[in-house]
């Protein structure tokens, strides 16, 4: 009897960073992301002998039958892909390997899910175009986070910083001179329904206060951009701080990302803030060069971060 040949094709997807415009993005204003290429998503497709699809991740070895709720959406995104491809859900066995921590605001679940997306059609020798490719991962995303704003994705899925805007196209966003960022984890899950659970809470008390907030972090994301085209650091730094500010009033920070901020700021940073969700996950900070980076870093540790990383945001 033959032996099957065996095939393997991979997927790749690149973590996401939030540099300005987090929870306000939800209610029509911008936001500017970045690329986060560093940590990434690897999915590895393979033949295997049987009738079922077997996962092999971090958070769970066994056939897409059993998956867990908390993975629904990744079992979704393999069979959906699947059925665009018209190819059967049998003999196929998808491993999922990942640097990005979950659940800290740099957009796992978001890259899971283009890489799996990638991996499939090209084991399948498939081309992909990125309508495609959205439609899959919107569906995936929406078992994650309900009814995402889409930025998470689109980041994920870029090579360029972008400018995001709910229903509007997304745009490149100009980089003047490299900015340099340390990204700090809390080591804490980041709780993204309580922080916008507090910001529709607070707009039931004080409407015109947190309307007032929303719009202020909007300016702050225009003038950002302005900015980052002219490659001032300190005017990019005044803004993020300013932001920050902003998403405490919100009640989207907490005492420990307050706390991290505030360790990056005396280490040196120009400017500091929280990064996705709050409540939990990352901060980053706006160094200017890698040396005043790697001590910012080291202070951060040292103040309980779990892990930092450094990264330059390129001229374009």
């Amino acid at each position: 009897m033959l032996e099957t040949p065996q095939k393997i094709a991979v997927g790749r997807a690149h973590s996401k960073l939030i540099l300005i415009g987090e929870h306000s993005v939800v209610y029509g204003q911008p936001a500017i992301a970045f690329p986060f290429k560093q940590i990434e998503v690897k999915v590895t497709v393979k033949n295997i002998r049987g009738s079922s699809i077997q996962i092999e991740s971090p958070f769970y070895q066994g056939s897409i039958e059993q998956i867990p709720e908390k993975m629904e959406g990744i079992g979704d995104c393999i069979i959906q892909t699947l059925k665009v491809l018209e190819q059967q859900s049998c003999g196929l066995e998808i491993k999922i390997s990942s640097t990005i921590p979950i659940g800290r605001g740099l957009g796992s679940s978001a890259a899971i899910a283009i890489a799996l997306v990638r991996g499939l059609f090209a084991f399948f020798n498939q081309k992909l175009s990125n309508s495609q490719l959205m439609i899959l991962v919107e569906r995936a995303e929406k078992f994650a986070h309900g009814t995402p704003s889409g930025i998470d994705m689109m980041t994920a899925s870029s090579s360029t910083p972008i400018w995001f805007q709910k229903q509007q196209e997304v745009e490149q966003v100009q980089i003047g001179a490299p900015f340099h960022l340390v990204i700090a984890d809390s080591g804490r899950i980041g709780d993204t329904f309580a922080a916008v659970k507090s910001i529709r809470d607070k707009y039931e008390i004080k409407p015109e206060q947190i309307e007032q907030s929303i719009t202020l972090l909007g300016t702050l994301t225009q003038e950002t951009r302005v900015a980052l085209a002219a490659g001032d650091f300190q005017q990019v730094g005044d803004k993020l701080n300013q932001a920050h500010q902003h998403l405490g009033l919100l009640g989207v920070s907490d005492s420990g990302l307050d706390a991290l901020v505030d360790t990056a700021r005396s280490a040196g940073a120009v400017g500091a803030k929280l990064t996705g969700g709050g409540r939990g996950g990352c901060i980053l900070a706006l160094v200017e060069s890698e040396q005043i980076g790697k001590k910012v870093a080291d202070a951060l540790l040292e103040a309980g971060a779990a892990q930092t990383w450094q990264y330059t945001i390129a001229e374009c």
